[in-house]
């Protein structure tokens, strides 16, 4: 087992409007000694925008803005900006987030050139409603799918809360890896229940058609699938995958179905550096589980839920939503991590 030392709660919900419900999911970007934290704010009557502070080291907030540093300004986004994740390309930050108008939940975009200014792109999933989806995941890949991806259509196709061609794709945990792959932009997204990888050049070939084809041969970009009893329900990409000498270490949050409910784990693999769909090792145990007051009892119960991580020397500090409702910080050796993976069957 490995040694994982909790370090406790670093940003709790405040008084001001915008956050007064919860603090949780943070996008991290780290900078020598600081840390970038891009977190999910969200007040009452569960709207949610991107809040933004800053630490000294790894855990000693030294800024935090009054204000939200990405607001919900488009339709598509009406209800929530939610779940930050970002890195840097080439010299330009990328923000992926979740954007909720209410009914509908999907990917998008916003860049920037200093962390200040955010420019929206908006939506970069599939612009697909639930007929359609079922339609081309069923025409071409036949049995080689998980019987939950249509599980999966069955389960959000039926809420009646708007016609059937308006209800879109759920496609969230949206997240880039932190440098291109054989020169395209890589792109972790989640597609009810696993995790799945896209490729592409630019952000203009993420058209219809090109979705379209995609998940016509949707099995041949899954990356992960759930497999152990501690992520049994679905899965979902944390933070930007990270490197190592061993290949990419992918954090993720897993979600287990029990008899009280749905418990969120944080899970960890181990992805090959060229081709990150090879899977060479999975740790059959949660990294974190919900076992402090505040991961049992918050907006949700039994939540942790990965977003972001820091490097400092060969200590990697996770940090995570707990229970929706605050951030916290977990420690532990990356290099005592990658040997365990290394260890599993």
């Amino acid at each position: 087992m490995i040694k994982i030392e909790k370090l406790g709660i670093i940003l709790s919900p405040s008084e001001r409007e915008f956050e007064n419900l919860g603090v949780c999911n943070p996008g991290i970007y780290q900078e020598g000694n600081s840390v970038h934290i891009f977190y999910r704010a969200i007040q009452e009557g569960n709207f949610s925008t991107i809040g933004y502070c800053k630490t000294e080291g790894p855990v000693q907030i030294t800024e935090r803005h009054e204000e939200p540093v990405i607001i919900r300004d488009f339709e598509y986004e009406r209800h929530g900006v939610e779940d930050a994740r970002i890195v840097k390309i080439d010299g330009t930050f990328y923000l992926n987030y979740t954007a909720y108008d209410g009914v509908n939940a999907m990917g998008a975009l916003a860049t920037s050139s200093n962390l200040i200014h955010f420019k929206k792109h908006g939506i970069v999933t599939p612009p697909v409603n639930y007929e359609e989806y079922e339609c081309f995941v069923t025409c071409c890949n036949g049995d080689k799918l998980n019987p939950k991806y249509h599980h999966y259509y069955n389960l959000f196709a039926e809420i009646g809360l708007v016609e059937d061609k308006f209800r879109l794709l759920r496609d969230k945990d949206v997240v880039l890896f932190p440098r291109k792959i054989k020169g395209k932009f890589a792109m972790l997204h989640r597609i009810w229940p696993g995790i799945q990888i896209v490729y592409f050049d630019d952000w203009s070939d993420l058209t219809k058609p090109f979705w379209e084809d995609y998940l016509k041969n949707l099995s041949d970009h899954i990356v992960l699938d759930p497999k152990d009893i501690f992520e049994v329900k679905y899965i979902g990409a944390g933070g930007p995958p990270i490197e190592t000498h061993d290949g990419w270490l992918l954090i993720y949050h897993g979600v287990q179905e029990t008899t009280t409910g749905r418990t969120y784990h944080a899970k960890v693999a181990l992805l090959q550096s060229d081709n990150p769909q090879i899977e060479i090792a999975r740790l059959h145990y949660p990294l974190i589980s919900p076992t402090m007051e505040w991961e049992k009892e918050g907006v949700v119960n039994n939540v942790v839920f990965p977003t972001g991580h820091s490097l400092f020397g060969n200590d990697l500090y996770l940090y995570y939503g707990a229970g929706d409702k605050h951030i916290s910080v977990a420690k532990l050796d990356i290099n005592e991590l990658l040997l365990e993976l290394k260890r599993q069957p």
